[in-house]
């Protein structure tokens, strides 16, 4: 379905990173479908700030989890977040940047486009 490869700019949704592999489905991009309970949508360049935060809340992202094949990340990193956990940091004054092009729209549902385009990665 065309409708889940957009991103919040109207345009084809652009991978976020495959170094670290990201994505709901471990495909690079920040898409979400059935079982994505968290709705992983959001590409954000993480920073130290926003890894400590989200350890505070519970879900350690710097850690590495070798059991899952997960290398932890460190600041500069690009990451696919929970649509909700971005609000959150947001809310808090933690969120990390966002790249817009690889974002998906789904995170419309959850937060303005205005609020993600303040934060928006510089190139």
């Amino acid at each position: 379905m065309a409708a889940e490869r957009r991103n919040v700019l109207g345009g084809v949704l652009q991978p976020c990173s495959t170094q670290p592999m990201t994505g709901f489905f471990r495909d690079g991009c920040c898409r979400t479908g059935r079982g994505d309970v968290g709705v992983h949508v959001v590409c954000a360049q993480v920073t130290e700030e926003f890894l400590a935060f989200s350890k505070g809340r519970g879900n350690d992202l710097s850690t590495p989890r070798p059991e899952f094949d997960f290398p932890g990340l460190k600041p500069g990193d690009r990451w696919c977040l929970c649509a909700t956990r971005w609000k959150d940091a947001l809310e808090a004054g933690h969120a990390p940047p966002v790249v817009l092009e690889s974002t998906h729209e789904a995170a419309l549902e959850f937060v303005d486009l205005e609020d993600l385009r303040a934060h928006a990665a510089q190139r």
